[in-house]
């Protein structure tokens, strides 16, 4: 009898043992949980994270990457050629933006340009002053614009443009500057870069 309630209590300890590895192995831990949560489901959570309004780039992305240690991010559009949003001003957006983000700030973009009258020019960063001012500012290479953060509260719809709107890639000409004396200089449709003499009209659009 005492055999008996020997045995029986080893498998009962062993049954609760069973019990106990499976339940813990079934059960998230916080580690699980704040993995989850620090996976965002969508560019626009990203941008929130970093103290950015999610209007900074249009409905419709597709995908995106993102690398946490160094802020590097990639992201894909649905549209199959380049795209603009109205804002106080027209932003264009290509199908590929990339850049690096940190807290209040985006560096190193590409694939996004501002209009200035007719000339397109390339936003090479974002900032927004911490603490919020209400203002925002975009890097055009020669001076810093800036908005009201109002305009960028939520995605904005983006429409296709037309070749003859710098909708085209082969035809599209973007101001750049160089970089020994700040002149301006064109990218032609080629891929080759050219000095350009501004009309006044035109010098006022980059001052």
């Amino acid at each position: 009898m005492a055999s008996h309630n020997y045995y029986a209590a080893i498998l009962t300890t062993l049954t609760t043992i069973i019990v106990i590895v499976i339940v813990f192995a079934f059960t998230p831990t916080a580690a699980d949980d704040n993995l989850a949560a620090a996976a965002p489901s969508s560019f626009y959570d990203v941008l929130e994270s970093h103290a950015l309004p999610i209007g900074l780039f249009p409905k419709g992305i597709s995908a995106f990457s993102i690398d946490p240690a160094t802020g590097r991010f990639d992201l894909h559009l649905l549209y199959s050629s380049p795209c603009k949003a109205e804002f106080e001003t027209h932003v264009r957006y290509q199908c590929n933006i990339t850049g690096t983000i940190s807290f209040g700030k985006i560096a190193n973009l590409s694939g996004v340009a501002a209009q200035e009258l007719f000339l397109w020019l390339p936003v090479k960063g974002i900032r927004v002053d911490i603490p919020s001012t209400g203002l925002i500012y975009f890097d055009v290479g020669v001076v810093f614009k800036q908005f009201s953060l109002s305009f960028f509260e939520t995605p904005k719809e983006c429409n296709a443009m037309k070749a003859d709107e710098g909708g085209d890639d082969d035809g599209d000409d973007v101001v750049y500057f160089d970089d020994r004396d700040r002149g301006p200089v064109v990218e032609n449709h080629s891929g080759d870069f050219v000095r350009n003499r501004f009309t006044d009209e035109e010098r006022k659009a980059v001052s």
